[in-house]
C-alpha cells in the first residue's frame, strides 16, 4: 500500500513555473519586511515575487456608494498540483483551471492601496472541509452593505481592509494524474502557503501580514482553527516543501524556514475541529438522547432496530478518558473532564440567554414555544427545558434542563446518525459521507480514521479496515501506513499544537449556535479551552449565540467590532 502522502512528496513529473501563472499586487517603498524579494531565500521565492502592474479593476458600491477596488490572481507555489475533477457535496465536475485550487485572489480598495498597515482579510470557504477553488468575494458591479449582520465583505471593504480569497486542495479533488490530491493535511498546508506568500511580498502589497485575520465557518472554521493554531511549526515543512511554498530551505532533514506561517487573529464560526476524535465527543453528547424521532434509519432499519445504539454506546465509551487526557484547565485550575463539562456548557448558555434578555429579547417563558428556523424551515418547540426569574430585561435564567436542551436542540434537525464523522462503509453507510475521504492513501477514495469505523468497515477492497488490511486498528496504527494516518489527523487538529511551541494566533473569536448540532458541544468547549490555556493568546470571545443554526458571518456587527478594538490594541 502506498504512504498516504506520496503524491505529495513524490517530485513532480513536470516543472512548473509559476511566472506564467501568477500577477502580481502593489508596492510601497516604504514598508520595511526582512522577506521582500529583494532578499529571497531560494528560487522558488523568486519565481513567486509579485507583478505589481498586472490586475483588473472593479466599480462596485459599498452602503450605495461607489467604491473602486483592484483585483489581483496568482498562483501562490511554485510547484501546483494540476487538478482534473472536484467532488464537492455530492456533486462532481471537471476543473477547468487546472490550479484554481493553490490560486488567491487579492481585493483592494483603491484608497488602501499605499496602507501598508490595514490589515488582511483571509477567506476559506471549506465547508465540511471540501475542497475549496479561488472565488472572487467581490465582483464588478457588486454592491455591499457595511452595516449588515450579514455581509462581512460589505464590512471589510468599508474598514479599508485587503480582502483574501484562498483557494485550497482538499477532500473530493482528483489530479490529472487520477490520484485523489485533497488528501490531510493539504487545506492547512495550502492555506498557509498562501500565507507565507504574503508574507515574502509583504514589503510590495497593500496592507500587512503580520495582521491577517483568518474567516471561515464549518470545515472552514476547523480549517482556520488549525491554521491559527500550528503557526510556525516545523511539522509542515516536508509539504510545504514539496508544492514550492515560499520560505522553504533545504531537503530532508535539513528542511528549514526562513518564513513565518503564523496569523494575528482567528475567526472561527462552528468549527468542525479534531476529527480524529469528533465522533467520540458527538456520541458522548448526545447518545442518552437518541431515539428514533432524531435519529434517521440507515439502510430503511430504525435507529432502534439496527446496529447504531450499539455503536454510538461504544464510541461514547472513549470520550471521558480523551478528554482528562489532554490536561485542560478550567479557570480555577479545575481539570476539564465529563464531570463538569457539561455545567461548563450550561453556564455558557445562561450568560448568552441572559446577555439576550438585557438586550431586549423576548425569551420564550417555561411551557411557551421557541420560534426556531432551521435551513429554511421554521418550527414552535416547546420550551421544557429553561426556567427565568424575574421579569423585562432583569430577569435571570433559574435553572437549565440540560438533557431536555439537547433533546431541544434535535427537535427541528435530526441528529447525524452513527457513525456522524467516520461513517463510510460501516454499518450501511457505503456511500463516502462524513470526512472520511479527507484521509488516507492517495490511490483510494477514503480511509477510516477511528478505531470503531476501522474495526466496522464492511465494504471489500476499499483499502481500509480489518476486512482489507487483516489488522485491527490498534496494529494498523503501530504501522507504518498507520503512522502516516496519525500525522494526518494531527496536522489538521488545532488541539494538537495548541499549548506546544507552535506560535500560535493570539486573538480569537469563536461562535457557535446554540440549535447547531452539526458536531458536539463538548468539542467547542473542549476548543475554547484549549485555546484559552495557550499561553500565546491574549483574548478570546467565545459564544454560543442564541438559537443560531450551524452558520457563521451571522454577527458581523460584533464580529468586526471585535476585530476593530483587537487591531487598534495592538498599535
Amino acid at each position: 500500500m502506498k504512504k498516504p502522502y506520496q503524491m505529495l512528496l513524490k517530485p513532480l513529473a513536470v516543472a512548473i513555473t509559476t511566472a506564467g501563472l501568477l500577477v502580481g499586487c502593489g508596492s510601497d517603498d516604504n514598508k520595511s519586511s526582512s522577506t521582500s524579494t529583494a532578499a529571497v531565500a531560494d528560487t522558488e521565492d523568486t519565481a513567486l515575487a509579485f507583478d505589481a502592474s498586472n490586475y483588473t479593476t472593479a466599480t462596485i458600491t459599498v452602503d450605495g456608494e461607489n467604491m473602486t477596488v483592484r483585483q489581483y490572481s496568482m498562483v501562490y507555489v511554485a510547484n501546483p498540483i494540476a487538478m482534473a475533477s472536484a467532488n464537492r457535496m455530492g456533486s462532481t465536475s471537471v476543473v477547468t483551471n487546472p490550479y484554481i485550487y493553490q490560486t488567491m485572489i487579492v481585493t483592494v480598495p483603491e484608497a488602501s492601496l499605499e496602507n501598508q498597515t490595514t490589515a488582511l482579510y483571509f477567506m476559506v470557504n471549506n465547508g465540511g472541509w471540501f475542497n475549496s477553488p479561488a472565488t472572487a468575494s467581490v465582483t464588478d458591479g457588486g454592491s455591499y452593505v457595511s452595516t449588515s449582520d450579514s455581509d462581512n465583505v460589505g464590512a471589510a471593504l468599508k474598514a479599508g481592509y485587503v480582502l483574501v480569497d484562498v483557494g485550497t486542495r482538499s477532500r473530493g479533488l482528483r489530479a490529472e494524474d487520477g490520484t485523489y490530491a485533497g488528501k490531510a493535511p493539504a487545506p492547512v498546508v495550502d492555506a498557509k502557503a498562501a500565507i507565507r506568500y504574503l508574507r515574502l511580498n509583504d514589503s510590495l502589497m497593500p496592507g500587512s501580514a503580520e495582521r491577517i485575520i483568518v474567516n471561515g465557518t464549518s470545515g472552514g472554521g476547523g480549517l482556520t482553527s488549525a491554521i491559527a493554531a500550528s503557526g510556525n511549526s516545523t511539522d509542515f515543512l516536508p509539504f510545504l516543501d514539496a508544492i514550492g511554498a515560499a520560505g522553504v530551505t533545504g531537503s530532508g532533514d535539513t528542511l528549514a524556514s526562513t518564513i513565518k506561517d503564523d496569523v494575528f487573529a482567528a475567526v472561527a464560526y462552528c468549527p468542525i475541529n479534531n476529527l480524529g476524535n469528533a465522533d467520540a465527543g458527538y456520541e458522548w453528547q448526545y447518545n442518552a438522547i437518541r431515539s428514533d424521532s432524531n435519529t434517521g434509519a440507515i439502510s430503511g432499519v430504525a435507529y432502534s432496530a439496527g446496529p447504531q445504539p450499539a455503536a454510538s454506546a461504544e464510541i461514547a465509551a472513549t470520550f471521558p478518558e480523551y478528554l482528562a487526557g489532554l490536561g485542560l484547565k478550567l479557570d480555577d485550575g479545575t481539570s476539564l473532564t465529563t464531570d463538569n463539562i457539561n455545567d461548563e456548557i450550561v453556564a455558557q448558555l445562561k450568560a448568552e440567554i441572559e446577555r439576550q434578555i438585557a438586550a431586549g429579547v423576548a425569551v420564550p417563558a417555561y411551557g411557551e414555544n421557541f420560534s426556531v428556523t432551521q435551513r429554511g424551515v421554521t418550527s414552535e418547540v416547546i420550551n421544557d427545558w429553561l426556567v427565568l426569574s424575574g421579569s423585562g430585561t432583569s430577569a435571570t435564567v433559574e435553572s437549565i434542563d440540560f438533557e431536555k436542551f439537547l433533546k431541544f436542540v434535535t427537535t427541528p434537525i435530526a441528529l447525524k446518525t452513527v457513525v456522524a464523522f467516520d461513517a463510510t462503509a460501516v454499518n450501511g453507510n457505503t456511500s463516502v459521507s462524513g470526512e472520511t475521504n479527507l484521509f488516507g492513501n492517495e490511490n483510494y477514495e477514503y480511509s477510516n480514521f477511528t478505531a470503531w469505523s476501522w474495526d466496522n468497515n464492511e465494504v471489500v477492497a476499499d483499502g481500509s479496515g480489518t476486512d482489507d488490511t487483516g489488522v485491527t486498528w490498534a496494529d494498523y496504527m503501530s504501522s507504518s501506513d498507520g503512522e502516516d494516518l496519525a500525522t494526518q489527523l494531527k496536522l489538521i487538529n488545532p488541539l494538537s499544537y495548541l499549548n506546544t511551541d507552535a506560535d500560535s494566533a493570539p486573538h480569537w473569536y469563536i461562535r457557535h449556535g446554540m440549535i447547531d448540532r452539526d458536531t458536539a458541544f463538548a468539542m467547542q468547549l473542549a476548543l475554547y479551552t484549549a485555546v484559552k490555556n495557550d499561553p500565546n493568546v491574549q483574548d478570546v470571545s467565545f459564544k454560543l449565540p442564541y438559537l443560531v443554526p450551524h452558520s457563521g458571518n451571522y454577527d458581523v456587527q460584533e464580529a468586526f467590532a471585535w476585530i476593530k478594538e483587537t487591531l487598534d490594541a495592538a498599535n
